[in-house]
């Protein structure tokens, strides 16, 4: 490389470190480009153009790069970080923990890439294993709220309650988000559930579980409510003009009803799961919004609504069966399932984060809101742990 070449890499990379630290990624990713095709193979141009490209959440385009910088100088720990925290957004977990453990042995006491290292091992269920690098994110740093977070939700998961809501409050006391932890905090506690969730738990839930969502429900928790919800409605050659899929996640609703429907829309809370739902072919016109905020502004008559396995996720229902009555046609049909509640419990938040309802609080608010009961059925909805999930299938006509 001649002289002024090689001044004109530096300067391109000079420049793309001071729009990089200013937060303007788009022209850093621009400059180490630049620095990139006049110096070919530099490794401290690779990492930079790595990072940034990570941090633009382009992480197809960083792994290369990084494992470039990586291979050209071993002892580069944040090549190495990078690179396993890029596989982590990519759900390739294997390959997030053989390079975070190749960037731990370089800087053992970063607490972040512990807690990194410990949730892509939750994900192959390693559960031992996690935990300990859960606790080793905290032994480096005790006021690491995610890391009580991270490490609540396993004890929460391993139904450790009592030593869950200790992280959880740990959590709070170093300044975890206040309304996902107390809303974790009541999970474990009994105590002080909120009406419903905070909106970040389902859409981060959902958005995350896209991916894998059908496979996992379908196939490991014999998830079958969608199924068992839909089939009385299919049978006597009763058809739907207009149908509302309240949660309707990947679209699976959506597929049994749509011979029986003429039009169908969807809302889900989740993008991710809306852009699956998208892809089947079967929806009129499908919404990105919590129910509740939907509901209160969804104009126009239906002639059935469906929730199956949706009001998990809402808690207390009042507000959605007095929407969903304005929103009916007089022959109208309200069709949903709930996960029944412990006995003494008109609506409990369980450790799981879902919220179960009896049918006496089913009954009782669809008297109150108009409604006369059709039918309600007891049969599961999933399985959990090998054992069957019980909830209530439920169907509701005006009076």
């Amino acid at each position: 490389m001649d002289t002024e070449t090689q001044e004109q890499a530096r300067r391109h990379f000079a420049e793309g470190v001071e729009h990089f630290e200013a937060g303007r990624l788009d022209p850093a990713r621009t400059c180490f480009e630049a620095a990139l095709a006049l110096a070919p193979g530099r490794p401290s141009v690779l990492l930079n153009l790595g990072i940034t490209r990570f941090h633009l959440g382009q992480w197809h385009e960083a792994i290369p790069l990084l494992q470039g910088a990586a291979a050209a100088e071993p002892e580069q720990a944040d090549a190495r970080a990078y690179l396993g925290l890029a596989h982590e957004a990519l759900g390739q977990w294997q390959a997030a923990i053989d390079s975070l453990t190749q960037a731990l042995a370089l800087m053992p006491r970063h607490a972040q890439l512990c807690l990194a290292r410990g949730r892509c091992k939750l994900r192959l269920d390693a559960i031992a294993p996690a935990m300990q690098d859960f606790d080793r994110a905290l032994e480096i740093n005790p006021a690491f709220a995610e890391a009580w977070s991270a490490r609540g939700n396993l004890l929460r998961e391993l139904q450790r309650l009592d030593d869950a809501a200790i992280c959880f409050e740990k959590a709070l006391e170093h300044g975890a988000e206040p309304e996902l932890h107390r809303y974790y905090l009541a999970s474990v506690r009994g105590t002080g559930a909120p009406a419903a969730p905070p909106r970040q738990y389902a859409e981060a839930l959902f958005d995350d579980y896209a991916a894998d969502f059908e496979s996992h429900l379908v196939e490991r928790l014999h998830y079958q409510a969608h199924e068992t919800l839909v089939r009385p409605l299919t049978q006597g050659g009763r058809r739907y003009p207009a149908v509302l899929d309240l949660g309707c996640g990947s679209g699976l609703c959506g597929a049994l009803i749509r011979p029986f429907a003429d039009a169908i829309d969807g809302v889900d809370v989740s993008r991710t799961m809306l852009d699956q739902a998208r892809g089947r072919g079967v929806y009129r016109d499908l919404t990105h919004a919590d129910l509740a905020t939907f509901l209160i502004g969804a104009t126009g008559r239906v002639d059935l609504v469906l929730a199956a396995d949706v009001f998990i996720y809402v808690g207390e229902l009042t507000a959605v069966f007095q929407s969903v009555r304005r929103l009916l046609e007089p022959a109208g049909c309200f069709a949903f399932t709930v996960e029944l509640a412990p006995a003494g419990h008109q609506m409990h938040l369980l450790p799981s984060l879902r919220y179960t309802h009896s049918e006496s609080y089913v009954r009782e608010l669809a008297g109150s809101c108009g409604f006369s009961v059709g039918e309600i059925v007891m049969a599961p909805l999933r399985h959990d742990q090998s054992l069957p999930v019980q909830g209530l299938y439920v169907y509701l006509e005006l009076d």
